[in-house]
């Protein structure tokens, strides 16, 4: 990237719509591991422990009587500032988990999944703080509490419905943050899952006939991982997808120079790294119910009667998913350059042949 490429992503960075699509989205699992400076730590604390400090020092001052207010605002002076002496205690707590917790966690997933919990049941404990705050008679809250439970229960079903999706992803884990799916209609690249609804970063899509990002992004709700079947590209114990190229050749062609040649290209483009990671996932394979698959980490050739006059030469070969558009289109080139520089031995359909 040159310097005036930086410039422009950095001004991008700046506008409004563009920061807060950044902040709703979350780094893929092979993304770097960013983590707050102690500068920033140091603030943060020091700003919760100042606060907690005038909390504590107005609770005390009240309660001892040194402080005096009328009766009725002093006990809400008081109940409020011990309330909110609790709150910042429930984020102080939170910021330290985040702090010293999270970043010992090796996979980028589980840090994301775990900063989401950890919010999350910071702020179920302010809603209890607050509402031990406001209502002194507990039973009182409780009844209320459970009244506008009941509303919002049928007000809020979807959402309701999406958010134990949500706890059903976590647990379950049809899919990550980083996994290339396909769910319903809608396939992409995973890159935000909040409490109620999962970001998709679209492949294909209706303007692309390959799998190249289309620009646009996907919002379905959890509830969807519920009620339809989720494809995922992205196993963590077999990452990769099947793929084949098929070429129509004569039936007078040289069929093993045809097959050898296929074979060769396929293996150098790629590459020996690739197949010996293959080699490692299959040995993972070896001890999960799919043992018995044969999982070929050398490309395939196969022949076939087509249905028309010609043989159909077929290369099949793993590829990371994610990779697959591109690694077709390099091995259909140098496929063709190969095959094309021996007319004598491969046939290829030509003119009204076609």
């Amino acid at each position: 990237m040159t310097e005036k490429e930086r410039e422009e992503a950095e001004h991008l960075k700046k506008q409004g719509d563009v920061k807060e699509a950044l902040a709703q989205t979350t780094p893929p699992p092979e993304a770097k591991k960013e983590l707050p400076t102690k500068k920033s730590h140091r603030i943060w604390l020091g700003t919760y422990a100042i606060l907690l400090i005038v909390f504590l020092a107005t609770w005390i001052l009240i309660s001892t009587g040194v402080v005096t207010l009328p009766s009725r605002t002093e006990d809400v002076v008081r109940r409020g500032s011990l309330g909110a002496a609790f709150v910042v205690l429930a984020l102080i707590a939170g910021r330290v988990a985040e702090i010293y917790f999270v970043p010992r966690l090796d996979n980028t997933v589980s840090r994301y999944n775990l900063r989401r919990i950890l919010r999350l049941l910071v702020a179920i404990a302010i809603v209890l703080i607050l509402v031990s705050a406001i209502f002194v008679n507990w039973y009182t809250a409780m009844v209320s509490f459970g009244l506008i439970s009941l509303i919002l229960g049928f007000a809020l079903q979807t959402p309701i419905t999406s958010f134990i999706g949500w706890i059903y992803i976590l647990v379950r884990k049809p899919y990550r943050v980083g996994d290339r799916i396909l769910i319903g209609n809608a396939k992409g690249d995973v890159i935000d899952v909040s409490y109620l609804d999962t970001t998709l970063w679209e492949f294909g899509g209706q303007y692309l006939s390959t799998d190249h990002p289309s620009g646009r992004i996907i919002k379905f709700p959890n509830s969807n991982v519920l009620t339809q079947p989720v494809y995922n590209y992205s196993w963590p114990l077999f990452p990769y997808i099947w793929n084949e190229i098929k070429f129509q050749v004569a039936y007078d062609s040289d069929l093993e120079f045809v097959a050898k040649t296929m074979r060769e290209v396929a293996e150098h483009e790629l590459g020996e790294t690739m197949m010996e990671r293959v080699k490692v996932y299959r040995e993972l394979l070896a001890q999960t119910p799919v043992d018995e698959l044969e999982v070929q980490e050398r490309p395939v050739i196969v022949f076939r009667v087509s249905d028309n006059t010609w043989l159909e030469a077929i290369v099949r070969y793993i590829v990371d998913p994610k990779k697959a558009g591109r690694t077709k289109t390099d091995l259909i080139q140098k496929l063709l350059k190969k095959l094309n520089e021996e007319p004598d031995r491969v046939g290829f359909p030509k003119g009204n042949a076609r």
